[in-house]
């Protein structure tokens, strides 16, 4: 919802003025929990009567939150805004610049934005400053052109290549025993602010020399023994981390996160009289697996993707989580037929390859002029095309059907006639992706529920640091979809990741099936299914829960699996 959003951003805001500003830790995490709390929610917040039954709200946020839904304001907010200059916050964006940092630059180098810091650079303001080196100011100026470039996070899909080609190169060094990435991209985000590596190796200097002369270097940030930071040509920065052997598990387990996982993870271990940090678990000193680690706290292993302190440590066992090799069919692909650029036989064979017993072909529609749509007739020739080939192939399965736009008013891109032709529609929102929440949601509603349609391809539209797609009421769609045995994607492609993880959580509690397909349009787009797995993991939060996965069998009158 738009309104959860602008508010957690509003209390995000909050807390990082309150740090800025060098008020109690208390005051900042009461501010940012409350933030991650409207994050996660999926109802509209302003539906709900009493919103202090949301976990982290308490009275005097709830107050700010009501002041906010009642006039669009929040006083409190405003305030506190005002109390600094208003370019203070974009400094943050600057790498390596936290809120002391600003404080620091405000209070004793009049820095206000990032204009008067690229000139505190320049004219030797920082300098002056305690604590600032000259390798220090350096790698502030190297990060302020950088932000002054671009500043954009980096999605999944471009950081894992990046990461695993870079791992590739470094496990060939000499003397490397052990590596890894980690941090936000080993727990699956849909966006990366940089990459860490860890790794544990027999010669520093041989790794650390490799590390920094990958040819993909642009400049090297820093260069030690134990830690080396560089940017790359793309722009990513890649920190590379060097621990013992036999403090690897604890610091992969640290370098993971989430933050408030980890926070979350050192007070159990402190309730049991036990100290947990990047170096081990002591007293009793174990330090060489998570799984140890986890163990000797009394805690069954928790898979990375769910280390976010958003109910994991409920769980009574680790959850089994789905895989890759789970997955035996993909239901929403495309051809040459429209802006694909395999033949049918060509995708069909391109799923015997992944071990799929099962391949929809779903074209676009005739709206999607853009894409090369079929028209009704073409559509008709297509199908029979499709039904040929299927015939052909005793391997696999091969289904007819179509991405059909939900056109903005809710209806269909095809007539009932020639949907009931089809083994399988997806019905998809590509156009009109301003629209307001109820209209978004009724919109979608009247897909849902209408009886041709399978599923709902990627339901919200949105393309991840480009558009932010339609904000539909979630429950109210996921409630629908369950009702009607409608289908909710989970688009693999890492461009959409939509629905997203909070929405999976959501259809998990909610007892709608799911559907997780690639939208391939071309060969290389099968392996986006990995980001699609990472997404199921990430929704997957609730003990006891299972994703039901909407499969060919569920179209041949065939019981439908949890799998």
């Amino acid at each position: 919802m738009s309104t959860n959003t602008d508010l957690a951003n509003i209390f995000h805001t909050m807390a990082t003025i309150l740090e800025i500003k060098g008020e109690s830790g208390f005051k900042v995490n009461a501010n940012t929990k409350v933030a991650r709390a409207l994050e996660d929610l999926v109802e509209d917040v302003s539906s709900m009567e009493d919103v202090t039954k949301i976990p982290g709200v308490g009275k005097s946020s709830a107050t700010k939150i009501k002041n906010y839904l009642d006039t669009g304001k929040m006083v409190e907010f405003e305030e506190l805004r005002d109390s600094i200059p208003a370019g203070l916050l974009d400094v943050m964006r600057v790498q390596g610049i936290g809120p002391k940092k600003v404080r620091q630059f405000w209070q004793e180098a009049d820095v206000t934005d990032i204009e008067s810091l690229r000139a505190a650079v320049d004219d030797g303001r920082l300098a002056n400053l305690p604590r600032m080196g000259k390798k220090t100011i350096e790698n502030i100026a190297q990060a302020l052109a950088f932000v002054e470039s671009s500043g954009d996070r980096t999605r999944l899909g471009d950081a894992m290549p990046i990461a695993q080609e870079i791992i590739t190169f470094l496990e060939r060094v000499e003397g490397v025993t052990t590596i890894t990435f980690a941090g936000s991209l080993r727990r699956g985000k849909e966006t990366i602010g940089d990459i860490d590596i860890l790794a544990s190796t027999e010669n520093q200097e041989a790794l650390a020399q490799a590390f920094c002369n990958m040819d993909s270097v642009s400049m090297v940030q820093a260069k030690g023994e134990t830690k080396c930071s560089v940017r790359l040509n793309s722009g990513m920065q890649v920190d590379l981390r060097v621990v013992d052997e036999g403090q690897f598990g604890a610091a992969l387990l640290y370098f993971t996160g989430s933050k408030e996982h980890n926070i979350t993870l050192r007070e159990k271990a402190i309730t049991q009289d036990k100290k947990l940090n990047e170096y081990g678990l002591e007293p009793v000193n174990i330090s060489e697996t998570e799984e140890a680690i986890y163990q000797d706290l009394g805690l069954p292993w928790i898979p990375t993707e769910i280390r976010e302190d958003r109910g994991e440590f409920d769980c009574k066992r680790t959850p089994n989580l789905i895989t890759l090799q789970n997955i035996k069919s993909d239901l929403h692909c495309h051809t040459t037929a429209s802006d694909g650029h395999m033949s049918i036989e060509e995708l069909a064979m391109q799923a015997i390859a992944r071990g799929y017993h099962t391949i929809a072909v779903t074209d676009h529609s005739q709206s999607q002029a853009q894409a090369n749509g079929l028209k009704p007739d073409r559509m008709r020739m297509h199908i029979d095309a499709i039904r040929k080939a299927n015939a052909s192939m005793s391997e696999i399965t091969i289904l007819a059907g179509s991405e059909v736009d939900i056109l903005p008013d809710g209806t269909l891109d095809y007539d009932d006639e020639l949907l009931a032709l089809l083994d399988i529609v997806v019905a998809s929102p590509h156009a009109a992706l301003t629209q307001s929440p109820d209209q978004a949601t009724q919109r979608l509603l009247a897909a849902i529920e209408h009886p041709l349609v399978h599923i709902i391809g990627h339901p919200t539209g949105r393309i991840i640091n480009k558009r932010k797609g339609l904000e539909p009421d979630i429950p109210t769609l996921v409630a629908a979809a369950a009702k009607n045995n409608t289908a909710l994607e989970i688009n693999a492609n890492s461009y959409r990741l939509d629905l997203r993880d909070t929405h999976v959580r959501a259809a998990v509690n909610g007892g709608s099936l799911l559907a997780v397909n690639t939208d391939s349009h071309r060969p290389d787009d099968f392996n986006q299914l990995r980001y699609g797995i990472f997404l199921v993991g990430r929704g997957l939060v609730i003990p006891g829960k299972c994703i039901k996965f909407f499969i060919p069998d569920a179209l041949l009158n065939s019981s439908r699996p949890d799998f």
